[in-house]
């Protein structure tokens, strides 16, 4: 028998806590000192003198080689036929020869701040055609499974938030560059449902292999956070790499007009948070926490680690600091871990670490890349939001100077190496309304 029951649990207390700000939406005296208010994107690179065609012609290069490269050595992209709403693309995880809402959704958001509107509609049809739940006696009925075979069978009926989160953002940026769309391509409509289920939906129980799988909303109610899933479980947690306070400002001002309050609520409780949840030296924050902060260790053995996931963080921070300029901590962050970073050597430090800063990179039974692409692409990054001009240099060169990833790690490393090209060119922008 399968049941279901309201998902508002906390979400009254929520709205209580937030008092009558519920009802009110950002406003221009909320708007901050970063490229939102002014319009204004640094590009590091440029600051380091590379020239404007120089940039330009980096990150076609990484577009074209991940998107339309060699398909058994560069390319993650892959055309996939069509049906009645047009093409159909799929980004794969070569190594694990999978689909994730992850690469997906980081897809979109390339396609859509690169100006690539068929690549974009064509990796969403195929999302929606194979990846949408759309049976609502389905656990996570309304979201997305987070991981499919290549056909589009599903290797998992769970959704992981990651995915989305830049499917909802990368959707509005759309609706905003390219307005008009009917259909799965009426991207704002699409977005705001996605985000309304993210906060609203109800928990939905089914029987499992393991017994009842129950499954509610994406964002815990009271603290404002998203989880690392949206099953219901004893000890909820979450995965500071989730967290973007970038996304949520916009969201606070064009997403459903009801949840605005939560959602500017939410980008102060994630500014707040990233602080709690990197070490006071180091800067490294765990692949996943418990709500106050403390590494979430009960998950997996190496849950409290700075591990894969957590790569993102420091991007996640720096980025929310170049739009908006709310947190000033976010600096303190970015040198902390440009600082450990560079102690380990600028073009040696390996990907897993303790969040003390042991090298963990010789892990028995688990295989590490030896200076993985996508970490050096983070790291850059975090030099939009650190003070320490001269050492952030540094990690600008060395991302200029990165191949782009190939063989079998090219799908994540690739991922965050031209999202990271992107953003230090100053090519990873708000797109506002028209």
């Amino acid at each position: 028998m399968r049941v279901r029951t309201k998902a508002n649990w906390g979400w009254a207390a929520c709205l209580l806590l937030l008092g009558t700000a519920a009802a009110q939406p950002a406003t221009a005296s909320e708007d901050g000192n970063g490229a939102y208010a002014t319009g204004r994107y640094r590009n590091l690179f440029a600051e380091d003198g590379h020239s404007k065609n120089e940039i330009k012609a980096k990150i076609d290069a990484a577009y074209q080689q991940l998107f339309h490269g060699d398909p058994q050595t560069q390319a993650i992209a892959f055309d996939a036929g069509r049906n009645a709403n047009g093409p159909l693309m799929y980004v794969t995880d070569w190594a694990n020869h999978d689909v994730r809402t992850e690469g997906m959704s980081y897809g979109m958001m390339i396609a859509v701040e690169l100006g690539k509107k068929a690549e974009f509609d064509a990796i969403w049809n195929w999302a929606m055609t194979y990846m949408y739940i759309s049976d609502p006696e389905a656990p996570s009925y309304q979201f997305f499974a987070w991981s499919c075979k290549t056909d589009g069978t599903h290797n998992s009926e769970g959704a992981a938030p990651d995915g989305e989160s830049y499917f909802a953002m990368a959707l509005l940026f759309a609706g905003n560059r390219w307005p008009g769309g009917t259909g799965i391509y009426g991207y704002h409509a699409e977005a705001e449902k996605l985000l309304t289920v993210m906060v609203h939906r109800s928990v939905i129980t089914a029987p499992g292999k393991n017994g009842p799988h129950s499954a509610g909303p994406m964002m815990h109610p009271a603290p404002p956070m998203i989880l690392f899933v949206p099953e219901v479980m004893p000890e909820p947690f979450t995965d500071p790499s989730y967290h973007l306070p970038a996304f949520y400002e916009l969201w606070a001002r064009w997403g459903p007009e009801e949840d605005r309050a939560f959602w500017a609520h939410a980008a102060e409780t994630s500014r707040e948070f990233f602080v709690k949840a990197t070490n006071p030296v180091t800067g490294l924050a765990p692949s996943y926490a418990n709500f106050d902060g403390t590494p979430h260790t009960n998950r997996f053995p190496q849950s409290g680690e700075f591990g894969y996931d957590a790569w993102r963080t420091a991007s996640d921070w720096s980025v929310d600091w170049s739009w908006w300029q709310k947190a000033p901590a976010e600096r303190q962050l970015s040198d902390r871990i440009q600082k450990f970073f560079e102690s380990q050597g600028i073009d040696k430090y390996g990907p897993v670490y303790t969040l003390d800063g042991k090298d963990q990179g010789t892990t028995p039974g688990l295989t590490h890349e030896d200076h993985p692409a996508g970490l050096a692409g983070t790291n850059a990054v975090a030099g939009l939001a650190s003070t320490d001009r001269k050492r952030a240099r540094k990690f600008t060169e060395a991302l200029w100077n990165a191949p782009i990833p190939s063989g079998q790690n090219r799908y994540y490393d690739g991922m965050l190496y031209l999202m990271s090209l992107m953003h230090l060119g100053g090519e990873f922008r708000i797109w506002a309304p028209q």
